[in-house]
């Protein structure tokens, strides 16, 4: 007899893992072996339990989901995880796939579609809620932004001047005019108004940040 799959939920929110964690009990091929509320936590319980599967949250206390991803990936790369949110947006999806996940459920579905998820990541097979591989797969054709264009993208979303962006990040006011260009040419705008609202529409920066 094949052994149940092990599973490991990672949220901050004791009210996810409890419903999570009564519903893996209802599966006889499934058995809750650890949980964890942050990221630290959840690699060092990782490291202890070695799951077969990670449900996690993307918004952590301490850090984002994807990162922890890359974590665990980076010494365990068999790893297998599946992220469970609530953002739906692409670049959510994109980050959370990026790291090394191998699904992405929003928190929006029914609990039977996570435990259909579970058992596609179990064996391998990456799953996706309703629309979000179609997601993922656009986003993947637009171009990336580098670290230092996100940071002044960031400071426009928030709706600073380019002065304060210049202080804020400590440059000079041609390269911060420099970045900006090159932000509304990969996001395919004309101004500042029309990156913040892309920027926020495709969750490249957000609203909880």
């Amino acid at each position: 007899m094949k052994s149940p799959t092990r599973i490991m939920i990672v949220d901050d929110h004791a009210m996810v893992r409890f419903a999570l964690s009564e519903a893996i009990q209802r599966h006889s091929d499934m058995i809750l072996v650890g949980e964890a509320e942050n990221g630290h936590k959840a690699v060092s319980l990782y490291r202890k339990l070695l799951p077969d599967v990670v449900t996690m949250d993307f918004k952590l206390p301490d850090r984002d989901g994807d990162g922890v991803i890359a974590e665990i990936l980076a010494e365990f790369p068999d790893a297998r995880i599946v992220l469970l949110s609530i953002f739906e947006n692409s670049e959510s999806v994109w980050r959370a796939t990026e790291a090394g996940a191998l699904g992405y459920v929003t928190k929006a579905a029914k609990v039977a579609e996570v435990i259909k998820a579970i058992r596609h990541v179990a064996v391998g097979k990456p799953y996706f809620s309703e629309g979000l591989a179609e997601k993922l797969d656009q986003r993947r054709q637009q171009q990336n932004l580098s670290a230092r264009e996100l940071a002044v993208l960031e400071l426009v979303s928030a709706g600073q001047s380019n002065k304060e962006i210049v202080a804020a990040l400590n440059l000079s006011p041609s390269t911060v005019k420099f970045h900006l260009q090159n932000i509304f040419t990969k996001l395919g705008v004309q101004d500042r108004t029309q990156a913040t609202a892309v920027a926020f529409q495709r969750g490249i920066v957000r609203l909880d940040e």
